[in-house]
């Protein structure tokens, strides 16, 4: 089935050099877009090397820490990123 998509003129050129520099079209890479998106839409949005992940045995857990954090010095919507 074909479909009519109104991209804007920036992610037109990323997904042309995109394609590109994979060697695909552009209609395969939507396409794949779209496959992966509505994927991970069905299994609760979260990749599977997140869902499965066990931890790491050597970190240190962060509840043991905790203690040790500082309040912020000013509002968290003051602070700018």
């Amino acid at each position: 089935m074909n479909f009519s998509l109104h991209l804007n003129d920036e992610l037109v050129r990323r997904l042309n050099a995109t394609a590109q520099a994979m060697g695909k079209s552009r209609n395969a890479l939507i396409r794949e877009a779209v496959e992966e998106w509505l994927e991970r839409r069905a299994r609760g949005q979260w990749p599977e090397e997140v869902r499965e992940f066990q931890g790491v045995p050597e970190a240190v857990p962060f509840e043991h820490t905790r203690a040790e954090l500082l309040l912020p010095q000013e509002p968290f919507d003051a602070v700018s990123a």
